[in-house]
């Protein structure tokens, strides 16, 4: 495939790379990759040894010192450069996204579009890593903050977002002096690859170190445990599920590391009867089926009023039987495949599971066989009737399956069920009532870290701070201030006077 040799993907990869080098070892065991699109074989990586992953942690540590020492904006000058290699790259990229994990084509350029568009975020963000000035008690005493380069920042990604999750972190943490070792998620390591590969010609245009960008595909059991347990490394972003956050945060906190932990999400939408309808459907849908329900902001529980509640089933119903189900590359379709077969399972027993509790299956469900569905990573996006209180309900599905909820009453009952979860990632109203919106967006509203009024829960933009609350795990990607997690902090107080007066009054004469 031309998409495949214009990112140096070869028919055998190797899975540790120091920025624009490689190390070729062999005897880790080696990934078959498959595409969850046709179910066609399309390259393979031998994955890293803990001997790789030394050698990479060593070379990294000596990056560091020269790479916090670099002036921020000339930092941001080869984040400048790594976005324009991507845009150049953006329609092959793009294209192995969709192929390797089985998000859309759009959706897999607007993946790529991301990274871009954090390349511009941190470029600018490098002129602006400012601290602050604070008045003194003491005469003749200045006090400020400042920040500093934090070091070594392990970036762990997941399936569902092969590149992106990885730019939010390296990029605003390279603008920040950081160096940076991502550890990608094995069931799509050739989109990393590709990635590395993009971002070496920008290392070796300028005659960079090694070690400022590196990359270690391995097994969890072994590169995965060491680089959780590395106090080399300061700060480790994490993303994945509740329960693999919850592991890693104990092992990073006991070694008083930092983490970001971004994990699941059962992301809700109330609509209320002051909502504009034409301009939820879209919201909804795309909320619900978009990335095939493997989104961690996924639109999964939708909270309706009771006078609306036929009104809505019935106009959702109708678009999820125009949904376009199919090959991803092709722009007409606008669900693709799951990423594998234990993903089509799991999606299969939470349906199990929902009508046992007593939910009712509206729409889909099935798992889709056939011309064009040879994968079997196919199925039917499904909408159930169901209580917010089910234990189903309750968790994530990493599928796509919406769960209708009825409320009645004032606004407030909505919040409760939408609150109503142990995740709190994403969140959305649906409202023309000012007071409702305020009250949704209130500190008796959601409890989530990001909270919409009229757009959906999935889409969020990289201007914004990423990041939940409760078993979301904490922590914060991307825009806003989240640049200062990358970074340690520094008061400092200095003397220009004459006389050494002590904090609080205090008097110590000798």
């Amino acid at each position: 495939m031309e998409f495949l040799q214009k990112l140096g993907i070869k028919e055998i990869n190797f899975g540790a790379s120091t920025g624009s080098k490689w190390i070729e070892t062999k005897d880790q065991g080696e990934l078959k990759i498959y595409s969850p699109t046709d179910g066609k074989y399309i390259a393979s990586v031998f994955q890293s040894s803990e001997s790789d992953y030394n050698k990479v942690i060593t070379i990294a540590e000596d990056a560091f010192k020269i790479w916090r020492k670099i002036p921020a904006p000339k930092r941001g000058e080869i984040v400048r450069q790594i976005g324009v290699k991507l845009r150049e790259y953006k329609p092959y990229l793009g294209k192995l996204v969709s192929y390797e994990m089985g998000k859309s084509l759009q959706e897999g350029l607007g993946e790529v579009q991301e990274m871009i568009d954090i390349c511009d975020f941190a470029v600018g963000q490098s002129r602006q890593l400012y601290g602050f000035t604070m008045a003194s008690e003491r005469a003749n005493h200045r006090m400020y903050d400042q920040y500093h380069p934090l070091g070594i920042v392990g970036t762990i990604s997941a399936f569902n977002f092969p590149v992106a999750v990885f730019s939010w972190n390296a990029m605003i943490a390279a603008v920040c002096g950081d160096v940076n070792l991502w550890k990608p998620s094995s069931k799509v390591p050739l989109s990393a690859i590709a990635t590395q590969n993009i971002i070496a010609q920008v290392i070796t245009d300028n005659n960079l170190p090694e070690g400022i960008f590196s990359l270690i595909i391995g097994k969890g059991a072994t590169v995965g445990e060491k680089l959780l347990n590395d106090k080399r490394i300061p700060l480790i972003s994490l993303t994945g599920s509740t329960k693999v956050g919850r592991y890693a945060g104990e092992i990073i906190s006991k070694r008083f590391g930092k983490a970001i932990l971004e994990l699941g999400g059962n992301n809700a939408i109330i609509i209320t009867p002051n909502a504009d309808l034409k301009l939820a459907l879209p919201a909804i849908v795309f909320g619900a089926v978009g990335t095939c329900g493997q989104r961690c902001t996924t639109t999964r529980r939708l909270i309706i009023h009771e006078s609306i509640y036929e009104k809505v089933k019935a106009t959702i119903i109708k678009a999820y039987q125009g949904l376009k189900i199919g090959d991803p590359l092709n722009e007409k379709n606008h669900v693709g495949p799951l990423i594998d077969k234990t993903a089509v399972e799991m999606f299969v027993n939470a349906l199990n599971e929902v009508k046992k509790e007593g939910g009712k299956i509206l729409f889909g469900g099935e798992i889709l066989s056939g011309i064009g569905y040879e994968s079997g990573c196919y199925v039917n996006p499904a909408i159930v009737e169901a209580e917010n209180h089910y234990k189903i309900v309750q968790e994530e599905t990493f599928a796509p399956i919406l769960y209708l909820v009825k409320y009645s009453g004032e606004v407030t009952n909505a919040i409760y069920l939408h609150n109503g979860v142990v995740q709190g990632l994403s969140s959305s109203i649906f409202t023309n009532n000012l007071r409702e919106a305020e009250l949704f967006l209130s500190a008796e509203g959601s409890d989530c870290g990001i909270a919409n009024v009229n757009i959906g829960t999935s889409g969020a933009e990289i201007g914004g701070a990423f990041g939940g609350e409760k078993e979301t795990g904490g922590g914060r990607e991307s825009g806003s201030d989240a640049w200062k997690t990358y970074m340690r902090r520094q008061t400092n107080t200095i003397n220009y006077g004459t006389e050494l007066p002590l904090a609080q009054g205090i008097k110590f004469d000798i």
